[in-house]
């Protein structure tokens, strides 16, 4: 190969360069961005760099040295518009075109919006400019936060709303916020957390709409990262059961959907992300997909352990032409939230019993010291749940990678 295009100057997408590097590509490497920034960290988004405990130069992924030694053509804040036939052309949004042997696709996903115009006070978190503009907004005195959506997300900015003194009321449809990740039990424990960090946690029912108000004077300002100034703000969130929340700041966190719309057209599978085999491989041999918008053997993973160990046999395959290697690794992600750290690994089947090993519980939230949750299936362990216990947790990992044969994709 001559020239390799990595589309997406994400987290995955500079991964997949320095794999193609350290493994002796040394040919033309282009790399597509659609926003203007190098590569940064997101998980800080929604929690040190939200609350001003780190700056932006704390989230660089890449530096000047290592920018050199990649040898990179950066084409930034340019959009891929499609992927010819036969994945050997990338066109651009500003209507240059790259040709290319190989293409790794590396877009991610975007922040999914609630349906409705556009009223001012109203974010999503996905990218530094969101967080940019949401952080300009909780430094102006205090606020009433509405977080939608009780995921990781929702739980990480309602925990850093919290923590710099707003009122916070999170609205979860399901009836337990992290049901599919966790299961009813430990999602439970979690939504205990909400309550200990002082934020009010409304489950069961879904938003109706969003209400809003012309904005007055200094209000009408754009925040930092926004296209133009919206002319109405939001002033209260109605839930589906008739109840009206007043908010000044709503942060919608209702999921993700993958960057595909690029690649319609093309000779590529799309079906909530990219199809891909367990190499990561996909219709065509010369592209291969990783990240956030990678459907690896039948699952899409949103965290950053598989951002990061997805790109090494990605590459691998697409250097070699075929699969000749597939994806073993135990799926891992955390989250930080109210002052506590969740760990999960393995794979969790709806219909496994879940049982804490290590620590105790107060008023449904985990008593000092934490605990260790362990999921099992006909006797086996399956997952590990540890919400601030890390030692026992990497050992209960470093077994369960050891004893964990791969799961089908149905199982999932």
């Amino acid at each position: 190969m001559k020239t390799v295009t990595v589309v997406g100057a994400s987290l995955s997408g500079l991964y997949a360069a320095r794999e193609l590097r350290a493994q002796g590509f040394d040919g033309r490497l282009v790399i597509v961005g659609d926003e203007t920034h190098r590569p940064y960290d997101r998980p800080p988004l929604s929690k040190d760099f939200l609350t001003g405990r780190a700056d932006e130069g704390q989230l660089a992924l890449t530096d000047a040295e290592e920018t050199a030694e990649l040898d990179a053509e950066w084409l930034l804040g340019v959009r891929a518009r499609g992927l010819d036939a036969r994945g050997r052309t990338v066109l651009l949004e500003d209507g240059r075109t790259v040709s290319t042997e190989g293409v790794v696709i590396a877009t991610g996903a975007s922040a999914r919006p609630l349906p409705g115009d556009r009223l001012a006070g109203v974010h999503t978190l996905r990218t530094l400019d969101d967080a940019r503009a949401l952080r300009a907004e909780l430094t102006r005195g205090a606020r009433r936060v509405v977080v939608i959506g009780g995921g990781f997300i929702g739980a990480e900015t309602a925990s850093s709303s919290a923590a710099l003194g707003h009122e916070v009321t999170v609205v979860e449809a399901a009836p337990l916020p992290l049901v599919p990740q966790l299961g009813p039990e430990m999602a439970a424990v979690c939504a205990a957390l909400h309550r200990r960090g002082g934020v009010a946690l409304i489950t069961g029912s879904g938003v109706a709409r969003l209400r809003g108000a012309p904005v007055k004077g200094a209000d009408a300002a754009a925040a930092p990262g926004a296209e133009s100034p919206p002319g109405r703000a939001v002033t209260a969130v109605e839930l589906s059961d008739g109840r009206v929340l007043p908010a000044d700041t709503v942060i919608v966190g209702i999921g993700a959907t993958p960057n595909t719309d690029w690649l319609a057209g093309s000779a590529l599978t799309l079906h909530d992300g990219v199809l891909c085999d367990d190499g990561c491989v996909t219709a065509l041999p010369q592209v291969v997909a990783v990240g956030d918008v990678a459907r690896v053997g039948g699952h899409r993973a949103e965290h950053w352990t598989s951002a990061t160990e997805q790109p090494r046999v990605a590459v691998r395959n697409l250097l070699a032409g075929r699969t000749t290697e597939t994806l073993r690794s135990l799926p891992y992600f955390w989250s930080d939230q109210y002052g506590a750290r969740l760990q999960f690994a393995g794979h969790r089947h709806k219909t496994d019993t879940v049982r804490i090993t290590e620590g105790t519980l107060e008023d449904g939230a985990p008593a000092e010291g934490g605990l260790l949750a362990v999921y099992q299936r006909r006797g086996r362990t399956t997952a590990v749940l540890s919400i601030d216990r890390p030692r026992p947790f990497m050992r209960a990992r470093r077994d369960l990678a050891r004893r964990t044969e791969p799961v089908e994709p149905a199982a999932l």
